[in-house]
C-alpha cells in the first residue's frame, strides 16, 4: 500500500473547497485513496456521502467525518488558501476528512484489528441536512454498527487535548422569520399608516423575555434576532418589516416553549399596534446527546493520546452529528486545534485554518477507538 502525504492531502482539500452536497472532487479524491488501500467503498450514500468499510470480523462501529466547506471568503494568505471565490474550509472539515482517511489507511495496515469499521464521510454538515440524507438512504440498515463516533477540532484548546461529556453536549438550533405587515406612507404623516417598524422593534424587545421570564434558570437558552429588514426609505414609512433569528437550547421541550411564546408575543404586539404578523419557525439542528458506554470508550481512547476532559460541560454550537445519535448510540468529542495563530481563530472566521500538527493526534484517537469502541 502506497503511503500518502496527509498534510499535502489536507492542504489540497483546503485549496479546493466544495459546499453542501456538491462534493464531486472531494468525494472522488477520498474514495480513490480508500479504494487503493483495499477498503470496500460505497459512493453516493445520501447523494454525496461515502461509506468505506474495513472488514475484520467481530462487531462493527462507525467513525464519521464531514467533508463540506463554508460559503465564506478566506482571509488567509497561505500557499494552500482557497482557490474558489466565496468558498472556504473555515470549520476544519478538510482536517476532519484527512484524519479519518489517515486512520483508515493506518487500520488497513494493522493486523491486530479484529472488528469491522465503517468510515462514514458525510456531506452538508453545515446546513444540517447531510446526516438525515444518509440515514434516509439506509445508512444504518446497509452498514449496521453498534455505535458511531464523531470528532471536531476546537480552536483555543491545546494540541493533544480532548473534551466531551456524557448526556447533552451540543445545542439544538432553531431558526425563525417573523413578518410584520402594516400600512406604509409618508414619514411626515405616521398617523395615516400603521408603522410595522415600531411593532417589530417592540417584538425584538419582548423576545428577550422568553429566556429571562419563561425559561427556568436551571436551563440554558438563547433567542437572538440577527436580521431586521424593512421596505422603507429615508422619508417613507415601511409597509413590511421582517425579523430573522436563531434560538439555542439543549432540551427538545424547550424548542416548543420558545416557539409558543414567540407566536404569542407576535400576535399580541401586532394586535396592539393594528398590524398583522406571521411566524415561520423550524429546527435546523437537534440537540446532540452522547450515550454512556460509547462516551466511556471515547474517553479511554482519547486518554491514550493526550489529556481529556471527560466532564467538559455543554457547548452552545450545534452539530449535524446529532441526527446520527438519534438512530444509533455514540459519542461526539472535541480535539484541540492549538492556541496560537490561524489555528486559534474561531470556527467560521475568515482567518481560521486547521492545524496540520493535529493530524497525528486525530489519527491516534481514531485508531485507539477502533480497537476498543
Amino acid at each position: 500500500m502506497a503511503e500518502i502525504d496527509l498534510t499535502a492531502f489536507r492542504r489540497d482539500l483546503h485549496a479546493h473547497p466544495e459546499t453542501g452536497f456538491d462534493l464531486a472532487r472531494t468525494g472522488a479524491k477520498v474514495a480513490e485513496v480508500l479504494e487503493a488501500a483495499g477498503l470496500e467503498v460505497v459512493r453516493g450514500v445520501g447523494g454525496a456521502g461515502i461509506v468505506a468499510t474495513l472488514r475484520r470480523g467481530g462487531d462493527a462501529i462507525g467513525l464519521r467525518a464531514d467533508m463540506d466547506a463554508l460559503p465564506i471568503e478566506e482571509a488567509n494568505g497561505s500557499a494552500h488558501r482557497s482557490t474558489q471565490p466565496g468558498r472556504f474550509h473555515g470549520c476544519g472539515h478538510d482536517g476532519h476528512t484527512t484524519m479519518l482517511v489517515g486512520a483508515a489507511l493506518a487500520l488497513a495496515r494493522d493486523p491486530g484489528l479484529s472488528r469491522t469499521v465503517h468510515f462514514v464521510l458525510q456531506p452538508d454538515e453545515e446546513n444540517g441536512t447531510g446526516a438525515a440524507a444518509m440515514i434516509a438512504d439506509g445508512l444504518f440498515q446497509r452498514f449496521p454498527m453498534r455505535a458511531i463516533y464523531g470528532l471536531h477540532n476546537m480552536p483555543g484548546m491545546p494540541l493533544g487535548t480532548f473534551a466531551t461529556q456524557d448526556g447533552p453536549f451540543c445545542a439544538f438550533e432553531d431558526n425563525f422569520e417573523i413578518t410584520v405587515t402594516g400600512k406604509g406612507g409618508h414619514a411626515s404623516m405616521p398617523d395615516k399608516g400603521v408603522d410595522p417598524l415600531v411593532t417589530a422593534a417592540a417584538i425584538v424587545g419582548q423576545l428577550q423575555t422568553i429566556v429571562s421570564r419563561s425559561v427556568t434558570p436551571m436551563e440554558h437558552a438563547v433567542v437572538s434576532v440577527t436580521e431586521f429588514v424593512t421596505d422603507g426609505a429615508r422619508n417613507i414609512l415601511p409597509s413590511r418589516a421582517v425579523l430573522r433569528g436563531d434560538c439555542r437550547g439543549f432540551e427538545a421541550g424547550l424548542s416548543d416553549l420558545i416557539e409558543a411564546r414567540m407566536r404569542t408575543i407576535v400576535e399580541g404586539q401586532c394586535t396592539a399596534q393594528g398590524a398583522t404578523g406571521t411566524v415561520s419557525y423550524g429546527q435546523s439542528f437537534r440537540p446532540l446527546v452522547n450515550a454512556g458506554e460509547p462516551t466511556e470508550r471515547a474517553v479511554a481512547a482519547a486518554g491514550q493520546v493526550g489529556a481529556v476532559d471527560a466532564a467538559h460541560g455543554r457547548v452552545g454550537f450545534s452539530e449535524d452529528f446529532a441526527a446520527f445519535l438519534d438512530h444509533c448510540p455514540g459519542n461526539f468529542i472535541l480535539m484541540g486545534n492549538g492556541t496560537e495563530g490561524a489555528q486559534a481563530q474561531p470556527l467560521h472566521n475568515p482567518g481560521y485554518d486547521f492545524n496540520d500538527a493535529a493530524i497525528p493526534h486525530g489519527i491516534a484517537y481514531w485508531t485507539a477507538l477502533a480497537h476498543m469502541g
